[in-house]
């Protein structure tokens, strides 16, 4: 099992566990995300790009697998969520840097790619 599998099952299992004890606190917050991440003003693609900012200034890994596979399933490609992570990385200084590493390897398994492979720096 992937690192990436890992953390995707122990975050299931939370969940269901959480659901089966009916706690009226993750209830709630599963309604806020829910409203939070519903298209409005602002589509679900761009609030999950921002999610991933966040993520990755915060440096949960859990939130970065969660939120770059759900902006890829809104769309979002490869070149957007890299920005995401370059303005957390502005935002977040040099501790999100080391976030932005996992934030990469997470791309990759999301099997997010470059539009265009840039020029290599010389």
């Amino acid at each position: 099992m992937t690192e990436f599998e890992t953390i995707s099952e122990r975050r299931k299992e939370a969940h269901a566990r959480l659901v089966a004890l009916g706690s009226k606190v993750y209830a709630g917050f599963l309604a806020m995300e829910k409203a939070a991440y519903a298209e409005g003003a602002i589509p679900k693609k761009h609030k999950e790009l921002i999610a991933i900012g966040i993520s990755v200034v915060k440096n949960c890994e859990s939130c970065m697998q969660w939120h770059i596979e759900q902006a890829a399933r809104a769309g979002a490609t490869f070149e957007e969520v890299l920005e995401a992570v370059e303005i957390a990385i502005e935002m977040g200084g040099g501790p999100a840097t080391v976030s932005a590493r996992f934030a990469l390897e997470v791309m990759d398994s999301a099997g997010l790619r470059p539009a265009a492979q840039p020029a290599q720096a010389t």
